[in-house]
């Protein structure tokens, strides 16, 4: 069966506080996660959506359908950017550790990305931005601890 994923991330300022949101959705299942972050970039959280949601898949070799409002991150994989970047050791790139983590969860999957336009009409883009946005607005955000002060 195959599984659809939504991603979305905020940051309130860039940098600033920050979160993700991610809906899974498999036949009658439906999974909505998020989180928020003191400091971060808007770049960091729309990647680490990505990377909890293949991290929250059961079981390895699973087909996924990833729709984003990324551009940063849907033509980093789809332009098969990321691939070069890692061969280079990313060096010169932002979000070294995040890419790392998602390569790692990428490879257990058959990942394809959709990019799809951010505060449309896609519902479920729409529900992972409420989800983000929600998360940063949470009191006591956790500290990202991977952001190193750059934007």
């Amino acid at each position: 069966m195959e599984i659809t994923i939504y991603t979305d991330g905020a940051a309130r300022g860039n940098p600033g506080p920050g979160g993700y949101g991610v809906v899974l959705m498999s036949g009658p299942h439906r999974k909505e996660i998020s989180e928020g972050f003191r400091l971060t970039t808007n770049n960091r959280m729309e990647l680490m959506a990505v990377c909890v949601a293949l991290e929250a898949l059961k079981f390895d070799g699973s087909v996924v359908t990833i729709y984003s409002d990324s551009k940063y991150v849907v033509e980093a994989v789809n332009q098969r950017w990321v691939f070069g970047w890692e061969r280079k050791g990313f060096a010169g790139k932002k979000n070294p550790d995040l890419w790392m983590r998602f390569l790692r969860a990428y490879r257990r999957h058959q990942v394809r990305f959709i990019w799809v336009k951010g505060h449309a009409s896609t519902v479920e883009n729409n529900r992972c931005d409420e989800l983000a946005v929600e998360a940063a607005l949470q009191p006591n955000l956790k500290e990202d601890t991977g952001y190193d002060g750059e934007v």
